[in-house]
């Protein structure tokens, strides 16, 4: 009877522990669970209440169709729509829009950019014709002015063979402190940040349903790129840690169920260059040596990672070699 009934107590115990685990995969599922395929040859999906997020894909710079590698969307709100981002092209942008007239015929309020980066900001023109505001990080007017003929001439061909400067538009609402947009019943919280990936990065979060838009202060499964300052970016995450929210949208990659989820590879990533850089730097290790040998293993699987890793050693030591 003893033995009996330990074996009851402990069958309970293992039963409860598989409900709790049972429980705790269900709701991380169920926080993407929501997110519903439309029918659209863009491939968007409402990942919440009307967020809708089109997955850009791993591919780089360098490569022949390289206009769709960041992930850009849009919110619906009951009086208008903000779109975050809009692609690295015209073409782009324009396949977004007729995406977003599918879903809805209310006007498109507001067209935000997170950063200045071309597979983000290109496809704004297409969006011109129905007079939004464009809206960015105090930075990003006077970073999209200053590079538009590098623009014109580095990445023509997602633009047009006679497009001009006028055709790359930069903000006219600049974002200084957290700032809040109505869309009607629905209230999106902008929040800009010091140099991290750039010097002109921003966040969205739709306080309905939680819905963080990171920008490129996030990247998933494909390797970041460190534009900015690497210092500031791992103080950033430690801001963007505090942030209440549910589903993270990054910049690039998928979408993941909490920050903690969303942040973890990336950090660490950063800690492996913070770290080993600075121990090269002691070892009196020139930056080519650096490069060369700071985790070369790709020890986190980073997708991209011999296109990109590289450079970031360089901007790390670069950054850290009279600190």
């Amino acid at each position: 009877m003893f033995l009996k009934l330990i074996l009851d107590k402990n069958l309970m115990a293992t039963m409860r522990k598989d409900f709790s685990i049972a429980c705790l995969v269900i709701l991380t599922i169920s926080s993407i669970a929501f997110a519903s395929e439309i029918s659209s040859d863009f491939n968007l999906i409402e990942i919440a209440e009307k967020n809708y997020v089109h997955i850009g894909k791993h591919a780089s710079i360098e490569a022949e169709k390289n206009d769709d590698i960041a992930n850009i969307g849009f919110i619906v709100g009951d009086t208008c729509v903000a779109v975050i981002d809009t692609g690295g092209s015209i073409n782009i942008g324009r396949k977004l829009k007729k995406s977003i007239r599918k879903i809805t015929k209310k006007p498109i309020c507001y067209v935000i950019n997170t950063h200045i980066h071309y597979d983000h900001i290109l496809g704004n023109k297409s969006f011109a014709e129905e007079n939004p505001d464009f809206v960015g990080h105090k930075n990003l007017r006077d970073a999209i002015n200053q590079n538009k003929k590098f623009f014109l001439s580095q990445f023509k061909k997602n633009l047009s063979k006679d497009a001009e400067e006028s055709d790359i538009i930069s903000p006219n609402i600049l974002i200084e402190k957290s700032t809040k947009l109505e869309l009607g019943n629905r209230i999106l919280t902008l929040i800009p940040f010091p140099t991290s990936h750039s010097h002109n990065d921003i966040v969205v979060i739709d306080e309905k349903t939680k819905t963080l838009w990171a920008g490129d202060l996030i990247f998933r499964e494909r390797i970041p790129s460190l534009t900015g300052s690497l210092k500031g970016w791992l103080k950033t995450i430690e801001k963007l840690k505090t942030l209440d929210t549910k589903l993270v949208i990054p910049g690039h990659g998928k979408v993941a169920s909490s920050l903690e989820v969303a942040l973890k590879q990336q950090e660490e990533y950063f800690k492996i260059l913070l770290n080993k850089t600075r121990e090269a730097i002691a070892e009196g290790k020139f930056i080519n040596e650096a490069v060369e040998h700071i985790d070369k293993e790709n020890k986190l699987k980073w997708l991209l990672h011999d296109y990109q890793h590289s450079t970031n050693v360089s901007k790390t030591y670069t950054e850290l070699e009279w600190e």
